[in-house]
Order: structure tokens, then C-alpha cells, then sequence
């Protein structure tokens, strides 16, 4: 029995150990979005609202997943220690029998042992050596049962704040939209003809052809040095690559570019200086955003749901160009449920090609997925 019980103290304990600090994780991203918040204020009345903006949207994204990934880790830690209390539910009726009898014990006990008095010492030598081993795992129960009760508090005051945050992000994401849409400070390289990109549109059937026709009607002027970026670009949305350069996907469809999945409605950025080419819905593809960064190469990133900027302007890195589309974490959904499923989100997928002249190439030379 003494050995069952220094064992058993001994797996809680590594137990409760092993595992990271949900309430930490939730307070950690809990300042995050009060950040992003007190940001937010401030980005209102910032002298570049723009670059303000995009640091508050940026801010509330990263708050936001933090705060998911700490529901999530709470709601797994909440789930282990039901499931340890499931598996030793036998085990915890036999402690709290056994702590039950030692505390109605009020004193010697009044029956002699068979084996006489030697067996009375023995047995009251046992008990009394058990007795601190049944109060350190009574005490580690009721530590378990305590995070329990924290867990659920802190589900509850996530979901209010995330509530909160998802209304502050909208508020972000509208006023950057207004923001860009009132800048006249960036230098343009060339000004559109609305008639040619018309011709162009209506002349092509695919995403390819299109660029094509994009870079044949190349303006003169010239661009940053392009080629020494190679590896080093980061990825212009927050997000996971789900099918690489030319793998098909389930209906056998290959394509010569990335397909990321990313959460809704997350800002998509120029990963380099570029000159807008072209931003508006195009083909199948939804709407298309197609930079620039160098003389014959260019960058198509399609299926977002909003497009920022004016074509010909000349994009600093990190410029906002889109939002993406889809729905965001519902407000009177089960936060604690989704975020069992999956912390970030990325229901939405976003397409990325780089061309060289008329040929493909495979991002994976160009990103690199480490960089956030």
C-alpha cells in the first residue's frame, strides 16, 4: 500500500509538471490584446496611420492566436486531468475511504491485533507512516481540482476578451482600408490604363497568360536588385503552406505555385518593395493582387477578398495589400471547442506564384517559412 501511494504521488506530480502554464499562456496574450487595443487608440491620430495601422492589425492577429492557442492548451489540460481522474476513479474512492477512516480515528486503537501486541505496534507504525503519504496525494487531488476551477474561469474571461478584441480588430482593419485608400504620399512608377488592362483581362483564360501579358506591356524604370532576396522573403500572410510547387491536390490538379491556408479575413502584406501591377478580381481566381519587385518577375497573390492600393504605385516591404475573406471566430460560438480543433484558424487559403519572364518558379527558393 505504501508503495502504491509514493508511486502514485510520484506520476501526479510529473503529471502536473510535464505540462506547460495555460493561465500563464491566457495572461500573456491577454496583455497582448490590451496592447493591441492601447494601440489602436493611438494609431487614430499617428502621423504615418498607415504604417500605424498595420502594426495594430498585426498586433491583434498575434494577440488573437496567442489567445487560442491558450484556449486550446486550456482545454486540453482541462480534459487530461478529467481523463486521469476517470482512470483513477477506483484509486480515488480507496483515498478518500482511507482519509476518511484515519480522521474518524480519535485516538489508540482499542482492538488488539491476531498477532498480539507486537502486530498492534506494527499495524499503528503502518498507518502512521501512511497517513502523510494519503495527505500529500489527498493535497495533490485537490491541487488538480483547483486548476480545474481556474481553467474554467479563465475559458470564460478568454472568451469575453476575445469577443472584445474581434470587434477592436474590425474597428483596425476598416480604418487601415480608409487609411490607404487616402494616401497620396507613395511615389507611383507609372499610371494605369484602365483600356489596356480591360483588353488584357478580357484577351487571357489564364492566371499565366495574364502575367504574361502584364509583363509585355513592362514600363520602363527601374527596380531594387531582386535577385540577392532569394531565401529570404517572408511569407505575405500569416499562415501554414498546404501544397507545394506542382503537387496535386485531391482532384489530381496541379498548380506552379504555394496554396497557404491562413485565418480569416488576416492581412496580406508585400513581402518586398514592389510596384503594383494590377489589384481586382480576375478569372476564377477572386480577387488578385500582382506585384512587381523587379523588371520581368512577378509576384501573384490571389484569393483574397479585399485589395488595398492603386496600381503603379511603388510598395514599400510590409504595405498592406488585402485582407483575406471567410468568417471570424463566431461570437456566440463554443471559443473553447474551436480552439480544441484548430488554435489559428486557417480556414481560408491564399494562393502565391512567383514568375520569372513567362516561367514559374518555385517559391520555396525565394521564402523562407521560419521568418514571420
Amino acid at each position: 500500500m505504501r508503495i502504491f501511494a509514493a508511486f502514485s504521488l510520484i506520476c501526479w506530480a510529473g503529471f502536473a509538471s510535464a505540462q506547460s502554464d495555460p493561465s500563464q499562456d491566457a495572461r500573456l496574450a491577454s496583455q497582448q490584446l490590451e496592447a493591441a487595443v492601447v494601440a489602436l487608440d493611438a494609431a487614430q491620430s499617428a502621423k504615418d496611420r498607415v504604417t500605424a495601422l498595420t502594426e495594430t492589425v498585426h498586433a491583434f492577429e498575434d494577440g488573437l492566436a496567442a489567445m487560442r492557442d491558450g484556449l486550446r492548451h486550456a482545454a486540453l489540460r482541462e480534459q487530461a486531468i478529467e481523463a486521469t481522474f476517470a482512470e483513477k476513479d477506483l484509486e480515488l474512492q480507496r483515498l478518500l475511504a482511507s482519509m476518511q477512516r484515519i480522521g474518524r480515528a480519535s485516538g489508540p486503537l482499542s482492538l488488539m491485533h491476531p498477532a498480539g501486541a507486537l502486530g498492534t505496534a506494527r499495524a499503528g507504525m503502518l498507518v502512521g507512516e501512511l497517513a502523510p503519504s494519503l495527505r500529500a496525494e489527498a493535497n495533490v487531488l485537490k491541487a488538480q481540482l483547483d486548476e480545474v476551477s481556474v481553467l474554467r474561469q479563465l475559458q470564460s474571461d478568454a472568451t469575453e476578451q476575445l469577443k472584445e478584441a474581434l470587434s477592436k480588430v474590425q474597428i483596425a482593419r476598416t480604418a487601415l482600408s480608409d487609411a490607404i485608400a487616402n494616401r497620396t504620399d507613395l511615389p507611383k512608377r507609372f499610371t494605369e490604363d484602365p483600356v489596356q488592362t480591360a483588353l488584357l483581362i478580357s484577351s487571357t483564360e489564364t492566371l499565366g497568360a495574364f502575367a504574361t501579358g502584364l509583363i509585355d506591356a513592362n514600363e520602363s524604370g527601374t527596380l531594387p536588385e531582386f535577385d540577392g532576396l532569394q531565401g529570404q522573403l517572408p511569407l505575405p500572410v500569416d499562415g501554414a503552406v498546404l501544397r507545394s510547387f506542382e503537387e496535386a491536390d485531391a482532384a489530381g490538379i496541379k498548380r506552379p505555385g504555394w496554396i497557404v491556408a491562413t485565418a480569416p479575413a488576416a492581412m496580406v502584406t508585400s513581402p518586398v518593395a514592389a510596384t503594383l501591377r494590377y489589384q481586382g478580381p480576375l478569372l476564377d481566381y477572386g480577387t488578385v493582387v500582382i506585384l512587381e519587385p523587379a523588371n520581368d518577375t512577378l509576384l501573384i497573390l490571389a484569393g483574397m477578398q479585399q485589395a488595398f492600393g492603386a496600381i503603379g504605385d511603388v510598395l514599400p516591404k510590409g504595405t498592406p495589400v488585402g485582407l483575406m475573406g471567410g468568417t471570424t471566430l463566431p461570437l456566440d460560438g463554443n471559443l473553447t471547442a474551436s480552439a480544441r480543433i484548430d488554435p489559428r484558424r486557417r480556414t481560408e487559403t491564399l494562393y502565391i506564384e512567383l514568375r520569372r519572364g513567362p516561367t514559374p518558379s518555385d517559391p520555396a527558393q525565394w521564402f523562407d517559412l521560419t521568418k514571420e
